[in-house]
């Protein structure tokens, strides 16, 4: 009787915490931004990294202009790849637990696009072809840039 008990508070606690740390995952760590936008606050050092991301991004944005400006598939497969899904393996899951579900959901999006812009270099899609899945992918860059903001605490 008393293991019963003792079983049905520990199954209760489990299911309370599994349940918040859900909600926070999905919610993420959110405040009202000062600009209409919604702010994610994170810890300067995270804050920092996430715009590293976004810079390496925009590098292999240029990267990949380039590359079709002159023709070369290679560079643009090599900068496409870069900013793919590699580049995102490694983030820590702290952070990740931070991040609201829609903002983790267009980072993964863009990571994946230029995992498929990469192999539609290396196949040989023709330049307008691969100027368009760009165009789609910086469409998502500024749909996130619109939504949400980095504050740090």
């Amino acid at each position: 009787m008393k293991i019963s008990k003792i079983a049905s508070a520990a199954l209760l606690l489990w299911i309370v915490t599994v349940s918040i740390g859900a909600w926070f995952f999905i919610r993420g760590n959110v405040t009202t931004g000062t600009d209409n936008r919604t702010a994610i606050v994170l810890s300067p050092g995270e804050r920092d990294l996430i715009l590293q991301e976004m810079r390496g991004l925009l590098s292999a944005t240029q990267g990949i202009l380039e590359g079709v400006n002159q023709g070369d598939m290679v560079r643009v497969a090599t900068a496409a790849r870069a900013a793919g899904m590699a580049a995102a393996a490694d983030v820590n899951p702290s952070l990740m637990a931070k991040l609201p579900r829609p903002f983790k959901s267009m980072g993964m999006s863009v990571h994946r696009s230029m995992d498929e812009m990469a192999q539609a270099a290396e196949r040989g899609t023709p330049a307008p072809e691969i100027l368009k899945m760009l165009g789609n992918t910086l469409g998502l860059c500024v749909a996130c840039h619109s939504s949400w903001q980095l504050k740090a605490r």
